[in-house]
């Protein structure tokens, strides 16, 4: 048997845990630069708040219903993410992290001390509210797929109280008959617009297909997919992961720039990211995309691209902010108010297997960069960098409604006053 136990809007839920006072009241929260609504918790969902819409189209919807409006917060998303699945690893001997809000367990001939799966899901839910304050809905399948499907109907189905149980063939044909296609895990819109063609709408038409066939007509995810929702396991979490075929690192700006500098520092900090996620997959690159753009609501629009191909192909953070400053010449323009700026790694080689060229001497410091990484690793990231990668404030992520980082920032920790 497998779980899957997921948090409800879990960051406008975080935003509650701290903050007594707007429990009771629909919370939203933004992107980066808060340009858009990214969460919304379900007292919110009621009133008709549409998600990823950009947030100046619902400013005045928000302000009309007295929403509260928070900026993402991800210090503290992160570490309640960490004592989040440190409850829930409780629960079982296997568990796996899928994402900040959700986490598989499998349970390999375990039978919990209790009644039925449905009252240990309860559990689960209860003892992640009382020690975390998150509310999360709690699927149970025998499959990792099923126990996605039964997460769905526990947390978005009528007949549910946050949780759900697929584990005979009535409880899984009453759930996948009420959800569509689009909401089973690993198909998505784009995939369910092409099974619609098909005259497949539900969940359980999908799971009544030939699984060869429908690799054929797609590929091998949807044939696992199909298989899965018949009680086949085929996923495997322990598998070894494919490596990134490319890694970008692009944002936008808290403010608009126009100098010179700030918009090179911004690039080679980009470039320092994509660097530090090359070397952690022991990846090297061919070829460095950079690029900078303003906004499309400016009067003119302007972008520039460029892509710097190396004689070597590196990891080393030093080489790769060379090639910035070689190339931005070409790609800042006075007068351009820059909004996004981002550099991406493309043709990327693995370090184990490659050959080194005889004629070209390669200017990578290996060591320097494993000292990089283990001093950023033990002391925090950002603590040893580039000095032309100095940040400036003028380019951070503009967050005018964040709330305060209460676990991770000294003065920001709650006090409570006894008199």
């Amino acid at each position: 048997m497998y779980a899957l136990v997921d948090a409800v809007s879990f960051y406008a839920s975080a935003e509650k845990v701290f903050d007594p006072a707007i429990r009771s009241k629909p919370v939203v929260v933004l992107t980066n630069n808060d340009g858009c609504v990214c969460a919304v918790c379900p007292i919110a969902k009621r009133l008709n708040i549409p998600k990823f819409g950009p947030y100046f189209k619902v400013k005045h919807l928000l302000e009309q219903n007295n929403v509260i409006v928070r900026s993402s917060n991800y210090e503290l998303y992160a570490n309640l993410s960490d004592r989040m699945m440190n409850v829930i690893a409780r629960f079982c001997d296997t568990q796996h992290v899928y994402s900040i809000d959700e986490s598989f367990l499998h349970f390999n001939g375990y039978t919990p001390l209790i009644s039925s799966w449905y009252d240990y899901g309860h559990i689960i839910r209860r003892t992640v509210w009382r020690e975390t304050k998150l509310p999360v809905g709690v699927g149970f399948g025998v499959t990792p797929t099923l126990a996605k499907a039964a997460n769905h109907a526990a947390k978005k189905l009528s007949g549910f109280n946050g949780v759900a149980v697929i584990d005979t063939e009535g409880s899984r044909h009453a759930i996948l008959q009420r959800m569509s296609c689009q909401d089973v895990w690993g198909i998505g819109k784009r995939l369910a617009k092409k099974l619609k063609i098909m005259n497949i709408h539900t969940a359980w038409q999908l799971a009544q297909q030939n699984p060869s066939a429908m690799r054929r007509t797609f590929s091998v995810v949807v044939e696992r997919t199909v298989r899965e929702l018949n009680g086949e396991t085929c996923l495997n979490w322990d598998d070894v992961r494919q490596d990134k075929r490319e890694i970008f690192s692009t944002r936008s700006f808290g403010e608009r720039i126009c100098e010179p500098t700030a918009l090179k520092t911004a690039l080679i900090n980009h470039v320092t990211i994509v660097g530090s996620k090359l070397r952690a997959q022991k990846s090297l690159t061919n070829q460095l995309y950079i690029f900078a753009a303003s906004s499309s609501h400016e009067n003119i629009f302007y972008k520039k691209s460029f892509v710097y191909k190396f004689t070597n192909p590196t990891n080393d953070t030093c080489v790769m902010a060379n090639a910035i400053s070689e190339v931005f010449g070409q790609i800042y323009q006075p007068a351009v108010r820059f909004y996004k700026c981002g550099v991406g790694a493309l043709e990327l080689t693995s370090q184990q297997f490659q050959q080194d060229d005889l004629f070209n001497k390669c200017n990578d410091n290996p060591q320097l960069m494993n000292c990089l990484d283990a001093v950023n690793k033990r002391y925090g990231k950002g603590m040893l960098s580039l000095a032309s990668s100095k940040l400036n404030d003028r380019w951070h992520m503009n967050r005018a409604f964040l709330s305060p980082q209460y676990t991770t920032r000294w003065r920001d920790i709650p006090k409570i006053h006894c008199e």
